[in-house]
């Protein structure tokens, strides 16, 4: 019974709200609908329609799917010093985390799902059913990681809102081991969507023992920085109170990991330039344009000065600890990750070619169309997640059915 009161006051959670609330679901209502009917289009000409090539064979969609695997991954930043750290400072952000992973993870199997041209190949990912080739395959790995993380992301919150929606105290025996697990998990889903660039020896722009700790560098600069951002627009358009020490600590987080990320961008940058071989023409081809062709020149440069004057915000403490330079530089350090680890890092793995043709790949309006879709279905997502959660923690919504914690608590004293 208490799981149907759950359910029906979820729905009326989401679905109630003030003007600005229904502008902007209904705006994200629009951008789904634009997104699925360019995917329609697609289905219905195949992959034709978009940019890619045999050449290039993955775009924008993978670009896409690369970042949120990071996004996705950074909740472990929050999660990890409130349940394993013991630090109460973060724990107002912990299920506001969780559901920016779990929003994370559903644009990724959408990216994932378009990418594929055709629903219908997903058998093929189906063990016993078609050819998942575990353990042998990483694409089998990473199909794994991805949907158990999303299952973590999913049954730990539920757990612990449905308690206190029951006006329960969550056994924590029950949830903490996987919390635990959930921490190690979110390593492993960034890891070995890394091992699936750096484990082909044919793209050596890829193919670098550096790329793994990049990437989880890179997502725990950008993860917490999203986190700030959406936790500062939390906490001035509700009663959720988010402490001045979450934000802090959050920021030098971002901080520590972006100064990090350009540590070994320099590493790379010199591996790369040093010493030119025919090994460096994809290097060649992003920063400096290759026999003519330069499309990513611009992404690039665009991302290296957002993600060096956003890190140099972030160092100074005056400028980190003032709302007016933290905003900027979050957004500044985001977008450049984005534009990093997305036309920076998948598509100049394929160009050259392994035999050293050079095809530019230039993404259609229908990958654009479908992106700016997913992206709004996420944020559809975690829009509905954060409306529901916040009354339950607030304890303003709760069960009919609901015992009082503190009257049993009160009868089992005096019962001793």
């Amino acid at each position: 019974m208490n799981l149907y009161y759950f359910m029906r006051d979820a729905l009326v959670t989401a679905t109630g709200g003030g003007r600005r609330y229904h502008l902007w679901m209904g705006t994200l209502t629009l951008l789904m609908l634009a997104g699925l009917y360019g995917y329609s289009v697609q289905l219905r000409d195949g992959l034709a329609v978009t940019g890619m090539s045999d050449h290039v064979s993955w775009g924008l969609y993978i670009s896409n799917f690369t970042f949120l695997v990071g996004l996705a991954a950074a909740a472990v930043m929050i999660v990890l010093p409130a349940y394993v750290l013991k630090d109460v400072d973060f724990s107002q952000a912990v299920l506001i985390g969780e559901g920016v992973a779990v929003s994370a993870l559903v644009m990724c199997l959408a990216f994932v799902v378009v990418d594929l041209g055709s629903p219908h190949r997903f058998w093929h990912l189906i063990p016993g059913i078609g050819f998942f080739n575990f353990p042998s395959s990483l694409l089998a790995w990473d199909v794994i990681v991805l949907n158990g993380y999303l299952v973590l992301n999913l049954c730990i919150p539920f757990y612990i809102l449905f308690s206190r929606y029951c006006n329960r105290l969550p056994r924590k025996r029950l949830y903490v081991p996987f919390v635990y697990l959930s921490v190690f998990w979110a390593v492993g889903i960034h890891m070995v969507t890394a091992f699936l660039l750096a484990g082909l020896p044919a793209r050596p722009f890829w193919n670098s023992s550096l790329l793994g700790p990049r990437f989880l560098a890179s997502a725990f600069a950008a993860g917490p920085a999203f986190m700030i951002l959406l936790l500062q627009f939390i906490r001035a358009n509700s009663p959720y109170a988010i402490r001045d020490e979450t934000i802090a600590k959050l920021a030098m987080i971002t901080t520590v990991a972006a100064q990090i990320n350009l540590i070994m961008l320099g590493s790379e940058l010199f591996k790369e330039f040093y010493r030119h071989t025919h090994h460096s023409q994809s290097a060649y081809y992003l920063f400096f344009g290759l026999d003519g062709h330069h499309a990513l020149r611009p992404w690039i440069w665009t991302a290296i000065i957002l993600n060096i004057t956003a890190t140099g915000i972030l160092t100074l403490h005056r400028l980190r600890n003032s709302r007016f330079w933290l905003r900027p530089a979050c957004l500044m350090l985001f977008v450049a990750i984005w534009i990093e680890k997305g036309f920076g890092l998948v598509i100049p793995g394929f160009i050259p070619s392994p035999l050293g043709e050079i095809v530019e790949y230039t993404p259609t309006w229908i990958e654009m169309v479908v992106t700016l879709g997913i992206w709004a279905m996420g944020l559809f997502v975690l829009t509905v997640l954060i409306r529901v959660a916040i009354p339950i923690e607030l304890g303003s919504v709760r069960s009919p059915k609901a015992t009082d914690v503190e009257t049993k608590l009160q009868g089992l004293g005096a019962q001793s």
